[in-house]
C-alpha cells in the first residue's frame, strides 16, 4: 500500500468515526430512569387483573369446572393483595387488613 493509500483510509475512518459519534441520535428512552419496583410491581398488578379477567371469560365459556375457577381465582386474588400490600409498603401506606391477611396466608401456604 502507498502512503496516499494510508492516507484516504485514515480519513475514512476518520470521516467514519465522526459521523457515528455526532451522527447518532439520542431516543427518549435513552434518558428514561430504569424501572423502579414499584414499576415492577404496578405491572405485575395489572397482569394479574389481566389473568383473573381472562380467566372469568373462560370460566363463562366452559373450559374450567368450578373447583379449578375458584382454586386458579383464590390463588390470582391472594397474589394480587399480596402485590398490592407490598405497594402499599413502598408508597409508605399501610396495608388494609384484608391484603396483609392474603399476603400472610400466601407466606403460609408457600
Amino acid at each position: 500500500m502507498s502512503n496516499l493509500d494510508i492516507a484516504i483510509a485514515c480519513a475514512l475512518l476518520t470521516l467514519a468515526t465522526l459521523i457515528f459519534v455526532f451522527g447518532v441520535r439520542r431516543e427518549a428512552s435513552d434518558d428514561a430512569p430504569h424501572r423502579t419496583k414499584l414499576d415492577q410491581l404496578m405491572e405485575r398488578r395489572d397482569a394479574i387483573y389481566d389473568n383473573l379477567r381472562d380467566l372469568r371469560f373462560e370460566h363463562r365459556a366452559g373450559k374450567f369446572s368450578e373447583k379449578d375457577y375458584d382454586e386458579i381465582k383464590q390463588s390470582l386474588e391472594i397474589e394480587a393483595a399480596r402485590v398490592l400490600a407490598n405497594m402499599d409498603l413502598l408508597t409508605g401506606g399501610t396495608p388494609t387488613p384484608a391484603t396483609r391477611q392474603a399476603a400472610s396466608d400466601k407466606g403460609r401456604r408457600s
